[in-house]
Formats: C-alpha cells, structure tokens, sequence
C-alpha cells in the first residue's frame, strides 16, 4: 500500500451525524451525493486506508468531531448514476476542533488549506502538517491504533 493520505468530508449533521456513522452497521456507511466535480475527483483519489476527518458542517455546528477510513475506494453507483466510497469510524475527536479555532491557528502549516480557501467543497484534501496540527489540537482521536499503524509507514 503506497502513503496513506489524508481527507476532510463535510457532512450537515442533519442529513448524516458522527454519531448514524458510529452507529451504523461495523461503523460503515457509503460516502454519496456529492454533485460538485472538484469533490468527486477528490474522491476518485482517495485510496483503501486513507483516513478522513468527519467534519459538521452547517451555521452552528462547524467542527471536526471524528476520523473514518476508507474501506472501499471510488465506484460508481449504478442505481443514483454518481459515484461514492465506503468509509469505516476509526474514531471520535478528542475535543471536537472548530473552523474558527482552525482559522486562528496562525503560521506556514493551514496556509493553503482547501478547507480555508474554499469553503464550500464537500471533500478536500488535508496535507499530512494540517493533519498533525488538527489532530495535536483535538487532543487526537479515541482510536490509537490507526495513529500507530501510520507511524509506523
């Protein structure tokens, strides 16, 4: 398996919660609906393993509240004529990170970060310095086992 790389998915907690991710059966769910193409091709990159922040979006709820892997990557749903992957809850936030504490983290590593210079894309990319730095100010996340097996790459 090459580099493990690194997501954030949007989701209004309305439509999907952490917690219908969490519940669902084994933490599976098919990650679908996304219309935008930037999205979609973001997803078509993503690979088996790659790990995704699980980010609320919506006015009052803006946060990162947990990690999902990837567990099968980009195919084409037949029946809805888009495409989706499956993602698996690794683990819930430590303390839920918030997109304003994001936007005052200040220096080199949120510079250019999709999340922040565009706001409205469903899937963006996280570089593995955002990655760390959004994880070292959530505390982590509950599951230490996906943070160990990427150490060890």
């Amino acid at each position: 398996m090459g580099k493990r790389k690194h997501w954030l998915l949007k989701t209004e907690p309305s439509e999907w919660s952490w917690p219908e991710q969490t519940q669902a059966a084994g933490g599976v769910s098919r990650w679908d609906g996304v219309k935008n193409r930037q999205a979609q091709n973001n997803m078509r990159s993503m690979s088996l393993g790659d790990l995704c922040f699980f980010y609320h979006s919506g006015k009052a709820d803006r946060r990162i509240v947990g990690v999902v892997e990837v567990v099968k990557p980009w195919y084409e749903d037949p029946e809805k004529g888009d495409g989706a992957v499956d993602v698996r809850s690794v683990g819930e936030m430590r303390r839920a990170v918030g997109l304003e504490e994001i936007k005052r983290e200040e220096g080199e590593v949120m510079k250019g970060f999709a999340l922040l210079k565009q706001p409205r894309l469903s899937v963006v990319p996280v570089p593995a310095s955002v990655w760390d730095r959004i994880c070292e100010m959530g505390g982590g996340f509950s599951e230490a086992a996906a943070e160990e097996e990427e150490e060890e790459e």
